[in-house]
């Protein structure tokens, strides 16, 4: 009978090392946008022009596995804020917007990537059913999420100009 104690209470102790060593597996960090390489595009204060394309090129990076990222484009007439860039862009004078741009774009990342190059070729329509959009100050907002959950976000100023 003491055996059979000693059996059971060993099981209980190797069960509880077990289940205690899985919190070592939970993902707790986020992760990291990074435009700081060579042909890294766009960078904070680029110009991005209307009825053009331009290639996105960041490079997305995670612990354990990359999730998606989307793209967000938006006016920033009214000189709010996103930016996480330290460096800061000259400002045209405070607007009204009266046809602003705006895209939202989501991207998958194939599965099982810890690190993975974006190689994507956007397009800046040049007007919406004719109307040609605002020039300006426009926010370009990166936002990562992990498989997780966890995410991280960038965002940069940019100009938006016809040529």
């Amino acid at each position: 009978m003491k055996t059979f104690k000693y059996f059971i209470y060993s099981l209980l102790i190797l069960f509880i090392s077990i289940s205690c060593n899985k919190d070592e597996d939970i993902d707790t960090e986020k992760p990291q946008i990074d435009n700081s390489f060579a042909g890294a595009f766009p960078m904070n204060c680029d110009t991005l022009y209307f009825g053009e394309s331009f290639d996105l090129k960041v490079l997305l990076k995670d612990n354990t596995e990359l999730g998606s990222y989307s793209i967000s484009i938006h006016n920033n007439f009214d000189h709010h804020s996103h930016t996480t860039d330290v460096s800061e862009c000259s400002l045209d004078p405070i607007k009204t917007p009266e046809s602003p741009f705006v895209s939202i774009e989501d991207y998958s990342i194939p599965s099982g990537q810890t690190e993975y190059e974006t190689n994507v070729s956007i397009i800046i329509p040049a007007n919406s059913g004719g109307e040609s959009f605002d020039e300006g100050d426009y926010h370009f907002f990166i936002s990562l999420t992990d498989q997780e959950g966890w995410s991280a976000q960038k965002g940069m100023s940019i100009k938006m100009l016809y040529r």
